[in-house]
């Protein structure tokens, strides 16, 4: 039987305009990478805010550039497909950092709930929910997200 895990990803955005804040993703061994991203001057104007639980100094001291965050995430994952959890937001923000360098993105994002052909329409969003209840886990963390399909993943293939 093969170990390894699909890969997961999730990023947290702002609520206004998407601009993306924090990002995680699962390796093939199950564990998790998570970073604060620091925003691109680009990505900035008079209207724009970063909203949400970081301050604009955590994320410039925190945080590493969205160019840093592409080249960890093509050092694990290049050509690959990563699952999401189907929110949308993921395509928007991952645009949004390849954008920023001219880049096409090297990875594909698809629904987590395409990997379970048992699981109904519907079936893993609810369960998904369940995970996040037993574990304890915020839905809106990266870290979080991707930690809960990746519990999710491991009870549905058990099966």
């Amino acid at each position: 039987m093969n170990d390894e895990m699909p890969g997961f990803i999730a990023l947290e955005t702002t609520d206004d305009d998407g601009l993306p804040l924090a990002v995680a993703w699962s390796l093939p061994d199950g564990r998790i990478k998570h970073t604060l991203i620091q925003p691109d001057d680009s990505w900035l104007d008079e209207e724009s805010s970063i909203a949400g639980q970081y301050s604009m100094e955590e994320l410039e001291s925190l945080g590493v550039s969205p160019l840093d965050v592409i080249r960890e995430l093509e050092n694990d994952h290049f050509n690959a497909t990563l699952y999401t959890n189907g929110s949308g937001e993921e395509d928007q923000a991952l645009a949004r950092l390849f954008d920023t360098y001219g880049l096409d993105p090297f990875v594909e994002l698809a629904p987590a709930e395409a990997l379970y052909d048992a699981a109904g329409p519907g079936e893993w969003q609810r369960q998904r929910g369940e995970t996040f209840s037993e574990l304890g886990l915020e839905p809106m963390r990266p870290e979080h997200e991707v930690e809960a399909m990746l519990h999710l993943h491991r009870r549905l293939i058990a099966r």
